[in-house]
């Protein structure tokens, strides 16, 4: 199993690099080549490669990004968006009823988080983000973003797609939008909704959160 893996993330890297190749030739024809285009080895702005410029940028780069996800419920849902008992019992339904809800996704965030897979929460909701975006400049970067931080296989927060939809985002990249992540954000949906939505409504932590909710006090 452990070679399979190592294969299959060889053959990642290089289609990561085909395709960094491919953008790159693809901005210099346009006149919008990147400032480290000089350095033929280097693709940083998709994270796609190992060479030394990723470890040398500027710890100002690293703290002041110029897109920060707007993400939810970073902490506990219970303190920062309480939901009702009505709306907490309706999670039960459906996954859809969770996603809809900015409680049930703080919650549900939470969850995750006791599981190590909160980044599939974070992808899908800077997924959410980015196609609220109209200016072209603004999304070309929150896509590249979206691309180091949940795509890249160099990234901790990595999200686990299959090969067609990597393909997909690859052939994507070379024009981003706001629909560039669009296959892979429906693939981690249902990701949830089969694996770690059934465990969410069968666990303690939503038990208790049902207890803890108090009903609304009755209308005068």
């Amino acid at each position: 199993m452990g070679s399979e893996r190592l294969e299959m993330r060889k053959r990642q890297m290089q289609v990561h690099q085909e395709t960094a190749a491919s953008v790159l030739q693809a901005r210099h024809r346009m006149g919008n080549t990147p400032t480290n285009a000089s350095n033929a080895c280097c693709f940083c702005w998709c994270c796609c490669c190992s060479c030394s410029c990723l470890t040398v940028r500027g710890e100002d780069e690293t703290v002041q990004r110029s897109f920060e996800h707007r993400t939810e419920g970073t902490t506990n849902c219970e303190e920062s968006l309480k939901p009702t008992l009505e709306d907490a019992r309706s999670w039960s339904i459906s996954f859809e009823k969770v996603m809809k809800s900015a409680a049930g996704r703080s919650c549900f965030r939470q969850f995750l988080r006791t599981e190590f897979s909160e980044e599939n929460m974070m992808f899908w909701l800077a997924c959410e983000d980015l196609k609220k975006e109209t200016n072209k400049t603004v999304v070309e970067e929150k896509v590249r973003q979206i691309y180091e931080d949940f795509i890249s296989i160099l990234s901790p927060k990595e999200v686990s797609l299959d090969s067609r939809v990597r393909e997909v985002i690859n052939r994507n990249m070379l024009e981003p939008t706001s629909c560039t992540f669009d296959d892979a954000q429906q693939q981690i949906y249902t990701l949830m909704q089969r694996d770690s939505y059934p465990r969410f409504i069968n666990s303690s932590e939503y038990a208790d959160l049902l207890k803890n909710v108090e009903e609304p006090p009755p209308e005068p």
